[in-house]
């Protein structure tokens, strides 16, 4: 390298140093970073074509779209969350928000900065929300265009039970947006067979690439309601993704190139191990690992029992100690872990990610620190 000494400069400041256990980004695979090192080429070269649309067929294969479009946008996962009103809902409409935590709570902020109007069916944090809740909140709104699910809510560590509530949505004729953000790569989707209208994700979580590419799932319900809305803005208009992917076999702006490459291998080990099935076993065989070994330090998880999430895991702290000394303590050990999020249990919780590139034996020595630092903290309380 020429100018090597630039690389060393700003090296020094981001070099790894922790074993990450975060909320995301998270830790990314080693062939993910290897691939990213390609030197770049034009987005409308005929070989980003060829990973442009195979990553789209394998996306819909692990997200069971058998009747829709997935796409690929340059943005965070929010972005295809505004996509999701701007295309889906008209001006001035009424959206039925859920929200069981922080992530919840920004869906509404971005139906109301839109101009539309959210109804809110909220739950303290740690709990799911239930069908039958949603079938008479429903009842009570029969006039909302669509109900939004935080599939799974990366503050508190609850997975909500999807399936079930998007069928109670579809019986009342609604569209179903679903921010998987946090789930995507991680837990079951079946886009097709559960009614799902719109689902997006982020690469930087369970699939462990960079951040920086999103990636949505559309019904050809919502499509057709897309194609017919009005002022639904430039960059995140569904409609101009999709004539684009199929004319171009790319997206209307440049999109991170690199970040595709990632999730194109990921996609293949996905394949390699054996599969969708395979590969969200390992999942939930983290989180097992992980919230038994918190529970035998004698913690509490924040979620409530049967809705746990498999990507992440709220911790309640012990009684006088606050989750920001428990994150910083275990940062001086090398494992990096996610401060506590959101109003309310900002302070009394921690959270520990599954999600990303980790070793079964990296997670059991973050379980062995994890006990010292608690049993140390509890000493001087």
């Amino acid at each position: 390298m020429q100018f090597e000494d630039a690389y060393k400069e700003v090296y020094e400041i981001v070099k790894p140093k922790y074993k990450l256990f975060t909320a995301g980004p998270v830790a990314c695979f080693p062939e993910v970073l290897e691939i990213m090192k390609v030197q770049m080429f034009s987005h409308r070269a005929k070989e980003y074509k060829i990973v442009h649309m195979d990553t789209v067929e394998r996306l819909k294969k692990f997200l069971e779209v058998e009747k829709g479009e997935v796409l690929l946008f340059p943005s965070s996962g929010t972005g295809i969350m505004e996509a999701s009103i701007r295309n889906g809902v008209s001006k001035g409409g009424k959206v039925l928000v859920t929200i069981i935590g922080a992530f919840g709570k920004r869906y509404k902020e971005v139906v109301e900065s839109n101009g539309r109007k959210a109804v809110v069916l909220e739950y303290e944090p740690g709990k799911a929300v239930k069908p039958e809740d949603l079938d008479e909140a429903l009842k009570k709104n029969p006039d909302v265009e669509a109900v939004t699910i935080t599939y799974n809510e990366t503050s508190t560590g609850v997975l909500n039970p999807l399936p079930e509530l998007a069928k109670v949505a579809k019986e009342h004729d609604k569209l179903v947006f679903v921010d998987a953000v946090s789930a995507m790569g991680g837990a079951d989707i079946k886009v097709t067979k559960w009614g799902i209208d719109v689902v997006f994700g982020s690469s930087q979580k369970a699939f462990g690439v960079p951040p920086g590419l999103a990636i949505g799932a559309f019904s050809e319900e919502f499509i057709e309601i897309a194609n017919k809305a009005e002022e639904k803005g430039w960059y995140f208009d569904v409609p101009k993704y999709i004539k684009y992917q199929y004319k171009k076999q790319g997206t209307p702006s440049t999109p991170p190139m690199p970040q595709v490459f990632g999730l194109n291998v990921v996609l293949r080990i996905i394949e390699k191990m054996g599969g969708k099935e395979e590969w969200l076993k390992m999942y939930q065989k983290r989180a097992e690992i992980i919230r038994n070994g918190v529970r035998e330090i004698g913690l509490e998880i924040l979620a409530e029992p049967g809705y746990e999430s498999p990507t992440i895991t709220a911790v309640l702290t012990p009684e006088g100690i606050k989750g920001d000394v428990i994150y910083e303590e275990m940062r001086k050990r090398g494992f990096e872990i996610a401060k506590g999020y959101g109003e309310g249990i900002k302070e009394k919780t921690f959270r520990i990610g599954h999600m990303g590139y980790m070793t079964f034996e990296d997670i059991e020595e973050m379980l062995q620190n994890l006990k010292e630092v608690i049993e140390d903290l509890k000493k001087k309380a």
